[in-house]
């Protein structure tokens, strides 16, 4: 009670945050992505009628310090926050934050102010390295489909010669059949003999000298 009358008359500074919990700035992150820490200093004196049953000044700082950060988060950009320091303070006092404590605001000062991290920027870059991650993904994909592919053509490919090549076996058990059945006689086998051998002298004709061949 002595200390709370004596508040009463003389304000009382509190720092917010409060430097014993470890923590020495209240980090907020602006509009365009860029974190501003700021700490601040609060002038409270002691509201007699209001003391029994109040809040302590853990109340006062919690409530400061999100106002703080409600403010910061809202301002546009971090030069705002820079620029006008000040706009945080009168924020901070319009919310009323001392209702139900044991304490009256008389100001909020911002003692420190400065820019932290571009948490945009960083989030930025890891959205492009998430992006280029999946883009890899699909492309491994996509050559992974087109090698899967070409090995399925060359599969067909290789089952039509091997198609080819036992009808082609096929041809002379057709001769020899027809030949016992009288279908095909000996001019008719030595006419197609001819053929052949014309068509395989007409090939090599046409085919290029080879540039080991002399002239």
């Amino acid at each position: 009670m002595l200390e709370a009358v004596r508040t009463s008359i003389n304000p009382k500074v509190i720092d917010c945050p409060n430097p014993s919990t470890g923590k020495t700035t209240i980090d907020a992150v602006a509009r365009d992505g860029i974190a501003v820490r700021a700490r601040a200093r609060v002038t409270v004196r002691s509201n007699l009628n209001r003391f029994v049953g109040g809040a302590t000044e853990e109340t006062i700082i919690a409530r400061v310090g999100e106002g703080i950060i409600t403010s910061i988060g809202s301002s546009t950009s971090y030069k705002d926050v820079l620029e006008n320091p000040d706009r945080i303070s009168r924020t901070v006092l319009e919310k009323g934050l001392d209702t139900g404590t044991a304490f009256e605001i008389l100001s909020v000062d911002i003692a420190d102010i400065d820019i932290a991290d571009n948490i945009g920027a960083k989030l930025q870059a890891e959205q492009a390295e998430a992006d280029k991650v999946v883009a890899q993904a699909k492309a491994e994909m996509r050559r992974a489909a087109a090698v899967a592919t070409e090995q399925e053509m060359k599969a067909r490919t290789q089952e039509m010669q091997a198609k080819v090549v036992e009808a082609e076996a096929q041809v002379p058990l057709a001769m020899a059949e027809a030949f016992r059945s009288g279908n095909l006689g000996v001019m008719d086998y030595m006419r197609m003999k001819n053929i052949q051998s014309d068509t395989a002298m007409r090939d090599s004709i046409a085919e290029p000298p080879s540039s080991t061949q002399q002239p």
